[in-house]
C-alpha cells in the first residue's frame, strides 16, 4: 500500500467505503461504474467506462487488497472502494518460454505481479481455466489460452472440474460485495 494512502487513512480513519463503483473483468481490465451505469444493469453485462489512464491503474494495482471476508477493495486514500469482479480476484496472463520438453510456463497477474507457483488448476462449466496461485486464486486470460493450452498438455497444470458458482465459497472470495451490518452499540 502506498505511504500516502497509509497516512490519509490515519488521518480520515472513518471515511465510508464505496460499492458498486469499479469492477474487474475476466481480461484484468478495470471499470468504473456511476450511478447511470449501475441503474442500467449489473456488471458483467453493464460494464461502465474502462479505464485506460496508466498511472490509475498504476495505483489501484498497487493499493488492491482484500478483507477477511473474502471482499476486493482498493484503497482510495481514506476510502475503501469495494469492487465488482467478473470471475474471480485475479486474472492471469501466461507467457510460454521455450519450445517442447524444454518449455516452462510464466504467469503473472493483471496488477504486475510474478506468481511463483501454481497450487491447482481448475476449469469451469463455461471451459475458463482457473488456477489457484502462490498470490491467489485467478482466471486465465481468454488471450492466453493457447500458451496455457500447451502447458495443461504439457502435464504442468492437470485441471479439475468446478462448477463456477462454486469457486468463491472453495477459495473465499466475493463476486459482488455488499456493506456489512454495523452492530448497534
Amino acid at each position: 500500500m502506498d505511504d500516502i494512502v497509509k497516512a490519509a487513512l490515519k488521518k480520515w480513519p472513518n471515511v465510508p467505503d464505496c460499492y458498486g463503483w469499479l469492477a474487474l473483468d475476466a481480461r484484468g481490465d478495470w471499470y468504473m461504474r456511476d450511478d447511470r451505469t449501475q441503474e442500467a444493469g449489473p456488471f458483467p453485462q453493464v460494464k461502465g467506462s474502462r479505464i485506460n489512464h496508466d498511472k490509475l491503474k498504476e495505483f489501484i494495482h498497487r493499493n488492491y487488497e482484500h478483507d477477511a471476508q473474502g471482499a476486493w477493495f482498493f484503497q482510495n486514500g481514506p476510502q475503501r472502494v469495494y469492487l465488482e469482479l467478473e470471475a474471480a480476484p485475479f486474472v492471469w496472463g501466461v507467457r510460454k518460454l521455450g519450445e517442447g520438453a524444454q518449455a516452462q510456463f510464466a504467469l503473472e497477474s493483471h496488477t504486475g505481479r510474478p506468481v511463483d507457483a501454481v497450487k491447482s488448476a481448475w476449469l469451469d462449466e463455461h471451459g475458463r481455466l482457473f488456477l489457484d496461485t502462490s498470490l491467489g486464486f485467478g482466471v486465465v486470460r481468454s488471450m492466453d489460452m493457447d500458451a496455457a493450452a500447451d502447458a495443461v498438455i504439457a502435464g504442468v497444470w492437470q485441471p479439475e472440474e468446478m462448477l463456477f458458482a462454486d469457486m468463491p465459497g472453495r477459495f473465499a472470495y466475493s463476486l459482488k460485495p455488499h456493506p456489512h451490518p454495523t452492530m448497534a452499540t
